[in-house]
């Protein structure tokens, strides 16, 4: 039974949830539970800790506030530290969150966690050529709505007129992304292939669109992250999979709402977390 005295908080003031108000009321929770706040970090404008940092202050606890992206880098900057990492929903979907603490506000989650009823868990996560996705993966042509998205967050009209453009144009071209160690669905390919890690493995699903009602109903999902809800279908669980494009092109590839870096016919399987994670909740 783990229970600590004394922590870090990591937040980035760009992610969803995070406000100058709800970073207040974060700190104070944790002061109040017992779980002081000896070090707030703010990404990007202070650098991510390492566990090379943590270790000098004696922290046996970093609590990470923030969206999918800065996560998945804090996580890969601590990777080898044997201290826990409380994530707290600070983002737009939270999935990490959810699949560690369910629904629940970190108010709860903090409640839990200062009695000393959380436990500590490497999870599932999906490994690929560039990192560790945690939240999820998104591969093939329609992930260039995510440049959109990101347009949408600054406010920069211009870029939100050509991500769109492009978008369209790859979401339609024939440049579709498949599974084929082991052959799943479609052989013909998807704009958009999905996949999150969870207890069981990887689950895969195809997202198309063929008509333009369909485009436009994926292409609004995937600026408000809600691809689930668009045009799919549903290709199972694996614990490795490759991927290609149809054409031969390198394929794109979102990893926790980030751009990696296109491979050729890339592989991604289940691994294991790097770091220990708090869990408070059967997910």
């Amino acid at each position: 039974m783990d229970r600590f005295e004394k922590s870090w908080l990591l937040a980035n003031a760009a992610s969803g949830s995070n406000s100058p108000a709800t970073l207040e009321d974060l700190k104070a929770c944790l002061d109040e539970s017992g779980i002081t706040v000896q070090k707030l970090i703010s990404f990007p404008d202070d650098a991510l800790p390492t566990p090379a940092d943590l270790r000098a202050d004696d922290i046996p606890l970093i609590v990470i506030y923030t969206g999918d992206g800065t996560l998945n880098a804090a996580l890969r900057q601590l990777s080898g530290w044997t201290g826990a990492v409380l994530v707290l929903p600070g983002g737009t979907k939270n999935l990490l969150s959810k699949r560690l603490h369910g629904d629940y506000l970190h108010r709860d989650i903090i409640e839990v966690v200062a009695a000393g009823g959380a436990v500590r868990r490497r999870v599932q996560v999906i490994a690929g050529p560039s990192g560790l996705a945690y939240a999820g993966l998104l591969a093939g042509p329609g992930t260039q709505w995510g440049s959109v998205r990101e347009a949408m967050r600054e406010g920069d009209i211009a870029a939100i007129a050509s991500g769109m453009a492009e978008a369209i144009a790859k979401s339609t071209s024939e440049t579709l992304v498949r599974a084929v160690s082991p052959p799943l669905g479609s052989r013909q390919g998807y704009p958009l292939i999905d996949m999150t890690p969870g207890e069981h493995g990887i689950q895969i699903n195809g997202y198309s669109a063929t008509t333009p009602g369909e485009l436009a109903q994926q292409g609004w999902a995937l600026l408000r992250r809600e691809f689930r809800e668009g045009p799919h279908d549903r290709l199972g669980i694996v614990d490795e999979v490759t991927l290609e494009n149809v054409d031969g092109s390198p394929v794109e590839v979102l990893l926790d709402g980030e751009a990696c870096e296109a491979a050729p016919r890339p592989t991604f399987r289940v691994a294991l977390s790097e770091v220990d994670l708090l869990a408070t909740h059967h997910g």
